[in-house]
């Protein structure tokens, strides 16, 4: 009897996890932004500088200290955590929505996959995106702003999270969106509005209650609040609690794109 007879049903030849071929998605993800470094990582980065320039020269010189930092070092930790964000959203998003659009989304789902180790091997190359954006943000323009970092492990947690939890929306959005103008209407009402009014560029305790509850429930919120902290070593709200929400956030849209590849949702027609 062959050895594949001889196999459970339910049970692979390369065990429960095929790790060679998650490694491969991932790799594939990872070359794909590598590849247009120009576009995917030194663009962020020169937008994050204007950001920086923009608010330095007309706001920075006259507005006082924010959480007792200087104006300019409390804006560097949100923009970069923003910058993270929506370019892991953007990896894993544009990646599945030019598989369908193209229609090669077939060679993505074919292989021996599992809807687990496609959900793996999307995000994890939208975070080392994230985390390559991130360090270079870091390494090139924290100095010229006098800033360091207080906790770099707490830091490195907190931009694998946000690219982890804006990853998986990407995954959602992408599997949803079957054009580009359905991705972009994502993009342009869900995630930067989110992003922007996540206490980015302000202390969220300068809001009306009204919109101090709402940013309370924009997990966003907790991400630059976490990076902040982590940066500066001052936060708007319990970084621990930060950490549960943008945890079970993340974990929750996970299972959603676990199930959308577990039952071909608008990817098998």
């Amino acid at each position: 009897m062959s050895d594949t007879t001889e196999l459970q049903q339910g049970v692979r030849r390369f065990g429960h996890v095929n790790w060679l071929g998650m490694w491969t998605l991932t790799i594939r993800e990872v070359r794909r932004f590598v590849a247009v470094w120009t576009q995917t990582l030194l663009a962020p980065l020169a937008t994050a500088t204007l950001f920086l320039l923009v608010f330095s020269l007309a706001i920075g010189t006259r507005r006082g200290d924010v959480m007792g930092v200087p104006f300019v070092q409390f804006l560097a930790p949100g923009i970069l955590m923003m910058t993270v964000i929506q370019n892991s959203f953007a990896n894993v998003s544009s990646s599945i929505v030019i598989s369908k659009v193209q229609g090669n989304i077939v060679d993505t789902l074919m292989p021996p996959l599992s809807a687990f180790e496609l959900v793996v091997g999307y995000l994890v190359g939208g975070i080392l995106r994230g985390l390559m954006v991130a360090v270079a943000i870091t390494v090139l323009l924290f100095p010229f702003i006098g800033l360091g970092i207080q906790n770099p492990v707490m830091a490195l947690v907190w931009v694998s999270l946000g690219g982890a939890f804006l990853g998986s929306i990407g995954i959602i959005a992408g599997v949803f969106a079957n054009k580009f103008d359905q991705m972009a209407a994502i993009t342009n009402f869900i995630v930067t509005p989110l992003s922007f009014l996540s206490g980015t560029f302000y202390s969220i305790e300068g809001l009306p209650p009204v919109m101090r509850a709402l940013s309370y429930g924009n997990p966003i919120f907790y991400l630059i609040d976490g990076l902040r902290f982590s940066v500066l070593g001052v936060s708007d709200s319990s970084p621990w609690l930060g950490f549960a929400v943008v945890s079970g956030t993340t974990l929750a849209l996970c299972g959603v794109a676990w199930w959308m590849f577990r039952t071909g949702y608008r990817l098998k027609s």
